[in-house]
């Protein structure tokens, strides 16, 4: 991406039905995100105004639900997160919690296959008694 189309970006706003619709979120959603200070929209009148800095943190809100991570994890990456200079401590202690939970999903995962296994062998079974 380049600069102008940075700027461009960086100066567009967002109602919460567009929001809502881009995102297939609800409206009670992005107010839940608002109270939680995971994002923080502008106000015109009673009218919530979400910025491109907006938009991109809801991004990441739902691609860390995706993931497995809680609000108050997705709010601890969304707090490390500076925009301008160097991140590498950011990114230094946001590379340990990923790995984490990327072990914790390969569990899951593995405990799921086992379980898929089991209900598996159990309906052909159930099945074969049946037949019987």
């Amino acid at each position: 991406m380049n600069k102008t189309t940075k700027d461009s970006n960086s100066s567009k706003s967002y109602t919460i039905t567009q929001l809502c619709k881009e995102f297939d979120v609800t409206p009670r959603t992005l107010r839940f995100y608002e109270q939680r200070k995971l994002l923080a929209p502008n106000r015109c009148g009673e009218t919530r105004v979400f910025s491109y800095r907006d938009r991109a943190r809801l991004q990441l809100i739902l691609r860390g639900k995706q993931f497995g991570f809680t609000l108050a994890e997705i709010k601890d990456f969304l707090d490390l997160y500076q925009s301008d200079g160097d991140n590498t401590w950011q990114l230094s202690t946001a590379l340990p919690k990923l790995q984490r939970q990327l072990e914790r999903l390969h569990r899951e995962r593995l405990e799921l296959d086992e379980a898929i296994t089991d209900l598996e062998r159990s309906c052909d079974e159930v099945a074969e008694s049946l037949n019987h």
